[in-house]
């Protein structure tokens, strides 16, 4: 089958993250699709011309339409600010492209339903990017709960919890601001938190939730690149118009009870992305800050020998570890990407739909706009309401 031809359209965090991975597939996946790294897209042209040296694409240009024209690309990647999503995946599709769209997928409900419409409407593949369902811990638990192995689930618990912002004179980047990505550790980091738990355990019934922006106020930025960003304390300063933190209880359709909890303040905490499952045979516990471990109980392992064991999921018997190291060598963050873009362009050769698409990005943001609604009314919300 020819090269599926790549068009980027970001080139900071996420177009690091995304072409490192397109780069590694074929050293790892031999068997994976060919792609053609072609055209990387962005405002700044000096800026995106050196990127495209650096992530080793073969083109760059500033003009996305431009780039979406183009008979020569067969699959659009859009990982710039949430804001632009929704614009650029409703052009890509009636250009007839296929679509890998960075989380979220848009900053509405709405919004995201639209671009469902019209992605299926025109038969692409569509894929939204939540790269933790790719690690080969989440995988394994996927399967323990899947196959009946903790027996009736109960409890979901997670959190996501950063300190990047805990600073009140770090600067205002685009994150803090609800025009540009929606929401703040809510749809950033929560966001992650409902798809595992829809990926997991099933889907949302009703929510409650509570939030808090702790620092109303920070100086402009001057200057921002992914997490990092500089501005001067004592320049002029802007609203900070997002949450800090946000926490949820909810109540999944199969009867099971979840509480989840995203915060950029909690201090000493760099990126604690982290879930628990009980159920009635037993329990898993995850940390993405160690994310080749699980660590699983039974409820039927002899008494003198009860307790969570640390499992590591190196082996051949686990998700991809056949494509990466010899067992007990570990891999990382960037791994999941690969994991994820092995998983968009087989879905294209196969003529199948990715997992996760659009779809998922839909009821995600449903949860999240629930979540929202819950906050302003102070009540339970009911998915079925949104």
């Amino acid at each position: 089958m020819k090269k599926q031809r790549i068009g980027m359209i970001g080139y900071k965090f996420m177009g690091k993250a995304h072409s490192n991975a397109y780069r590694s597939l074929p050293m790892f996946f031999p068997k994976a699709p060919k792609l053609d790294m072609a055209v990387i897209c962005g405002r700044n042209e000096e800026a995106v011309g050196q990127a495209a040296e650096q992530l080793g694409w073969a083109e760059s240009m500033t003009d996305w339409r431009e780039l979406l024209a183009r008979e020569d690309i067969d699959v659009i990647d859009i990982n710039a600010p949430s804001d632009a999503h929704k614009e650029i995946t409703l052009a890509a599709v009636k250009a007839g492209k296929h679509i890998f769209c960075e989380k979220p997928l848009a900053l509405t409900l709405a919004d995201s339903r639209e671009m469902l419409q019209a992605a299926e409407e025109a038969g692409i593949a569509h894929m939204v990017g939540f790269n933790y369902r790719f690690s080969p811990a989440v995988r394994l638990a996927k399967k323990l709960v899947e196959s009946g192995r903790l027996g009736k689930i109960y409890h979901f618990r997670a959190c996501f919890l950063q300190d990047w912002i805990i600073d009140p004179d770090f600067p205002l980047v685009w994150r803090l601001q609800k025009e540009i990505a929606g929401s703040g550790s809510h749809g950033d980091l929560g966001a992650h938190l409902i798809d595992l738990a829809h990926f997991l355990v099933g889907d949302v019934k009703e929510v409650i939730g509570m939030s808090e922006t702790f620092i109303k106020e920070r100086p402009i930025a001057a200057e921002m690149t992914g997490l990092s960003a500089k501005g001067s304390k004592d320049g002029p300063r802007g609203e900070v118009t997002v949450d800090d933190a946000t926490l949820f209880l909810a109540r999944f359709d199969n009867g099971a009870m979840g509480n989840f909890e995203a915060t950029r303040f909690a201090a000493g905490h760099r990126s604690t992305n982290a879930f628990e499952i009980n159920g009635s045979l037993g329990s898993v516990k995850f940390d993405f800050e160690r994310m080749n471990e699980l660590e699983v109980y039974f409820t039927s392992d002899e008494e003198d020998v009860q307790g969570f064991r640390r499992v590591l999921v190196t082996d051949p018997a686990h998700a991809y570890a056949e494509a990466w190291w010899p067992p007990g060598h570990t891999i990382g963050f960037e791994h999941t990407f690969i994991h994820e873009m092995l998983e968009f362009s087989t879905a294209i050769e196969e003529g199948r739909l990715p997992e996760p698409n659009f779809r998922d990005g839909v009821k995600c943001q449903a949860v999240l706009e629930a979540v929202e609604r819950s906050i302003d009314e102070r009540r339970w919300v009911q998915l079925s309401e949104m």
